[in-house]
């Protein structure tokens, strides 16, 4: 097999040197921000330490990337985002709404379909994506530089731009590079296997700038080992269920599939829950949401001799009900023979089946990461830190997430399209 060729050598001229704008991460909210950046006239530079671009979005939704939601409503993001400020992204999701991706999706004539509640992908590749994230970048002349490492960020008092007080000297593996404005998109620390690092969280303590504590968001939980083994034999098993946690004004609830791992608790419910879950606290499943349990298993007790758990199995699906049936005696006989006291009890803990998780997946099974960059340090029309000129974050690296189902992704074209807006020329 031949070796590679070598990457090509940027000339080493002062004016190649400077740039508008360097934007590191080349995900989802980086390649926008550049392509946005770079229509607008601006010389930017896009840097990814990373083999392959956009690596997230190509395994996102299947590899079919569920790219937006119709259902965001940009005047309440409450609904759909989570973070210790969830108003702070109303300006941007606002300015840049799932409308105007779709018109960009449809401009490049990229098929795609809406699977429910809102979710929009494409039809045929999340690579149609990339590509068209990658086109809009040619179109603004932006200059790409992946694989590469950016090894330091210095802020210069006065750099490069005479009219401006101050610029920042950028050191990477092909070279120094100087602009007047740094774009962090890095992203958080979900997925390490495709090249998650905590370089936006260090640059910005750098910086001096506050960082809101990080943990997994839209993670599988995980139950100890001998609290979970009657239910470690259902892995596999999906069903819809209504799935809990808080309490009073702090209880959320999600009405989606859940399914069962040999660990915990996986599926669309338990990563949507996970966002709201606090350690030691519990969640609150009801495994038979459309079902009025017990007036079903009284209607059974009158007309049927059938074990309980072959009556329960038209009901939940059968795996579960032979299950559940074995949590106690007085569900292991006839129907006919159980007493009211027994079905009220069985009904009622398939309704509210309260467990307590011990953990998570963690970030290697996360698809985001919660907290991250305090946006009370940020400008939420810009994106800029206060505090720091000429330094923007956007996307996953700030404390915002989303829901399950296309908000993040719409949350990092906006965050980026807003910075794109804002970078001086």
């Amino acid at each position: 097999m031949a070796a590679p060729l070598p990457l090509p050598k940027t000339p080493v001229t002062l004016a190649s040197l400077v740039f508008d704008v360097v934007i590191i991460g080349a995900g989802a909210a980086g390649l926008f921000c550049a392509g946005q950046a770079g229509q607008r006239g601006l010389k930017a530079l896009l840097i990814d330490h990373a083999d392959k671009v956009a690596e997230k979005i190509r395994i996102s939704g299947g590899g079919r990337c569920n790219f937006t939601n119709r259902d965001l409503d940009p005047a309440a993001p409450h609904k759909h985002f989570v973070g210790q400020n969830p108003q702070f992204c109303r300006s941007a999701l606002s300015r840049y709404t799932p409308a105007d991706f779709i018109a960009l999706v449809q401009k490049h004539g990229i098929a795609f379909h809406e699977k429910h509640k809102g979710q929009l992908f494409a039809d045929r590749s999340a690579e149609d994506i990339i590509a068209m994230l990658l086109a809009e970048c040619a179109a603004g002349g932006v200059t790409h530089w992946q694989p590469c490492r950016v090894k330091n960020i210095a802020f210069l008092a006065s750099g490069a731009y005479p009219e401006s007080a101050s610029s920042y000297q950028i050191d990477t593996d092909r070279g120094t590079v100087q602009a007047r404005s740094v774009v962090i998109a890095t992203g958080g620390l979900s997925i390490p296997k495709i090249g998650a690092t905590d370089f936006g969280y260090r640059l910005a303590q750098q910086f001096n700038i506050p960082l809101v504590e990080r943990r997994p968001g839209l993670v599988p939980l995980t139950f100890d080992g001998a609290g979970w083994a009657p239910y470690a034999q259902l892995a596999g098993l999906a069903l819809p269920v209504q799935i809990s946690t808080g309490a009073k004004r702090s209880r959320m609830a999600f009405d989606e599939d859940l399914l069962f791992t040999h660990r915990g608790l996986s599926g669309p419910a338990v990563l949507q829950i996970s966002s709201y879950w606090q350690e030691g606290t519990p969640l609150a499943i009801n495994l038979a949401p459309t079902v009025d349990l017990p007036a079903a298993l009284a209607q059974a007790k009158a007309r049927s001799r059938k074990l309980i758990a072959n009556e329960l199995a038209t009901l939940v699906p059968s795996r579960l009900a032979d299950t559940w049936a074995q949590r106690e005696a007085d569900w292991q006989r006839p129907i006919n023979e159980a007493t009211d006291k027994a079905l009220a009890r069985l009904a009622e803990q398939l309704a509210r089946w309260e467990l307590t998780p011990t953990g998570t997946e963690g970030y290697k099974k996360a698809e985001v990461t919660l907290g991250g960059i305090d946006t009370r340090a940020l400008s939420q029309q810009t994106m800029e830190c206060k505090t720091q000129p000429g330094l923007y974050f956007i996307g996953e690296v700030v404390d915002v997430t989303g829901w399950l189902g296309g908000y993040n992704f719409q949350w990092a074209w906006a965050s980026a399209h807003a910075c794109a807006q804002a970078l001086p020329a």
